[in-house]
């Protein structure tokens, strides 16, 4: 417990004295100087003079008082004293100088009588009086700073030790922050780099260390470490893998700051610095798709965005939403439909935004909306997507994802949309459960429509999205959280991944650069073994498999892969203007036969019996889409079926 004593300086410390105090021990500070310079040069000479001293200290007084007062020097926090404070007051100090150097000039000049001449400045006295001056000023803000930090932090017992990576501007402005940073609670005990010309070098009395001298050993030189922070403004996946390569072997937690240009704006706080997430490894660089010709093909449009509450069409309608269009977000879940409309409230536009609790099925509602608001352009994001509660409920699945996109669909077409954009799956290449088939048929279906209408209808195709509702990395980090286990599906399993906002700026580029039958994909890099992703996010916890946290396989769920695909066997693919954007080129030469089969399905889902017709609809749909063979499920019984069950 601490004493009344100490937590009393601690209050005081912490208060900012008045300015006045501090612009008195300036003056003190200023008169002490003169008066040490005079008795130390004029002790040698044998001629001090008690009335001289007084005359000459107050007229230099005064006039380092008027320098002050112009330059305000005594104005900055003390505590919080860095280079251009010292600068500041070397100024003052050169200023106030020049000035006493003017005046006993002046002095010499206008005063003849030799009893008056003996009130000489000495000129060797003032520049020795400066450097005094300032030594004195700097030296007793300095104390000043180094006491109150060392009180508040060098001896804080709940003070975090961390290791910073980053010795180049970002290092320098995020060692600050860390240290220095009035409600600081990180104790900086070591910093990395990367970079072979900063190694050996120092910040801050810290020499800069190697990465590679980031292990057991290092630690426990420099008495432990919870945090390694990273900060710097290259921070390209590659590089991060790299740095966190070392780091996950130790116990110690992984976090990032924000960039340098958001430290120089004043505004990061030390709370805002994160933990180190998986999207930050993504294993290749983000794709950016900066296009402006998408800001100005949706500007005055009316957009559709159906899904718009789910993880992808949120973050399209807050991507949409930045551009000066009518928004219409429709979607059949109240509380995330309310939650993204609180989100968009500061939104610019956000009076020309529309939210409407509506479901892609019923027909006549949806032929309402589109008679009421005539949207031009629609992102079509509104689908079931979980592979075993769909392959589950494979009435469900077909009823929304195939139904409901082909009523979108017909609609579009019947209302002279300008263009139709649909947001698919990597699952639905030779699917091998219900979900990415009824996305196949979807994309079928979108086609067929497409081939006799005015509207452009195009496809977007990707992998999966880190961090959206129902993903694997937010179901580790429960998993995590609660001490594990973490739960896979097998060993070998991979999958593609991409952020969120990638995937929504697909889709809006595919929405403008599309002129009709699409399918466009990614080149999303390498596929990501789960099992390695597993470990990586243990370790990025500062915890150790299996030790703290363990991995345990059981089995592939029904109807999943172990590995994905974004084109099918008969797929091959045409460039872009992007490079990492392509064209699947998909055989098209019987889609209006399933056109057919299509509208069967769709008149079939609308009278079963959810249950009982369960193998008669996927058995359609078998038919429509002849790739799909089942994994561990029940309809793998279809498989071998010519026809479907009728």
């Amino acid at each position: 417990m601490e004493s009344e004593h100490a937590t009393g300086l601690r209050n005081i410390l912490r208060k900012d004295g008045p300015r006045w105090l501090v612009l008195s021990i300036d003056l003190f500070l200023v008169w002490f100087s003169f008066v040490f310079c005079y008795i130390l040069l004029m002790k040698h000479r044998g001629t001090i003079s008690i009335s001289i001293l007084l005359c000459e200290s107050i007229v230099v007084s005064f006039i380092y008082l008027f320098v002050f007062l112009v330059f305000k020097p005594y104005q900055s926090i003390v505590r919080r004293t860095g280079l251009r404070d010292l600068k500041l007051i070397g100024n003052c100090i050169a200023v106030a100088f020049l000035v006493t150097i003017m005046a006993s000039y002046l002095w010499e000049f206008i005063v003849s009588d030799e009893l008056e001449r003996k009130y000489y400045f000495s000129q060797t006295q003032l520049l020795f009086h400066a450097l005094m001056t300032g030594i004195a000023m700097a030296s007793v803000r300095l104390f000043y700073k180094t006491v109150y930090h060392s009180f508040f932090w060098n001896n804080r017992q709940n003070a975090v030790p961390v290791i910073l990576f980053g010795a180049g501007n970002m290092g320098h402005n995020a060692y600050n922050l860390l240290q220095l940073g009035s409600r600081n609670r990180y104790k900086v005990v070591a910093i990395l780099d990367d970079n072979p010309v900063r190694i050996g070098r120092y910040i801050q009395g810290i020499r800069i260390r190697s990465l590679e001298e980031l292990d057991m050993n290092l630690l426990e030189r420099i008495g432990g470490a919870q945090e390694l922070v990273i900060a710097i403004d290259n921070s390209s996946p590659e590089r991060l893998k790299n740095i966190t390569a070392r780091a996950e072997l130790l116990p110690i937690k992984i976090k990032i700051i924000p960039n340098s240009a958001a430290l120089l704006e004043g505004s990061v706080a030390t709370q805002q610095i994160r933990a180190l997430k998986v999207s930050d490894l993504l294993g290749r660089k983000p794709i950016e798709l900066d296009n402006p010709i998408i800001k100005e093909a949706l500007t005055g449009k009316v957009v559709l965005v159906t899904g718009g509450a789910g993880s992808i069409g949120a973050e399209l309608v807050c991507q949409i939403g930045q551009v000066s269009c009518k928004l219409v977000v429709l979607d059949q879940a109240e509380s995330a439909l309310y939650d993204i409309q609180q989100e968009l409230r500061g939104f610019p536009c956000f009076d020309d935004f529309t939210f409407i609790v509506g479901d892609v099925r019923d027909k006549d509602f949806m032929e309402v909306i589109f008679q009421q608001y005539r949207p031009q352009l629609i992102f079509h994001a509104a689908a079931y997507k979980h592979v075993p509660l769909m392959e589950a409920n494979p009435y469900e699945a077909v009823w929304t994802n195939v139904f409901g996109s082909y009523n979108i669909a017909l609609l579009a077409d019947k209302y002279k949309v300008e263009k139709f954009v649909m947001v698919s799956t990597d699952k639905a290449v030779n699917p091998t459960n219900v979900m990415g088939a009824t996305k196949r048929v979807a994309e079928i279906a979108v086609s067929a429509v497409n081939q006799v209408s005015s509207t452009a209808f195009i496809v977007t195709r990707f992998g999966n999205v880190l961090g959206s509702n129902g993903s694997v990395i937010p179901l580790f980090e429960k998993q995590i959280d609660k001490g594990g286990p973490i739960t896979i599906t097998h060993p070998d399993i991979t999958r593609f991944f991409m952020t969120i906002p990638e995937a929504c700026q697909l889709v809006q580029e595919a929405g403008i650069m599309g002129n009709g039958g699409e399918i466009y994909v990614f080149d999303m890099g390498e596929p990501v073994k789960i099992m390695d992703l597993a470990k990586q996010m243990i370790r990025l916890k500062g915890l150790r498999y299996p030790e703290d946290v363990d991995i345990k396989v059981v089995g592939l769920r029904p109807g999943e892969k172990i590995f994905e695909e974004l084109l099918a066997n008969d797929e091959n693919t045409e460039k872009t203007h992007h490079e990492k954007i392509m064209i699947a080129k998909v055989n098209t030469l019987d889609v209006a036969e399933k056109r057919k089969k299509i509208d069967e399905l769709c008149q079939l889902v609308q009278r079963a019996n959810p249950e009982k017709d369960k193998m008669q609809i996927v058995g359609l749909v078998k038919a429509i889409v002849p790739e799909f063979r089942s994994q561990n499920s029940i309809f793998e019984s279809l498989d071998h079926l010519k026809e479907p069950l009728n």
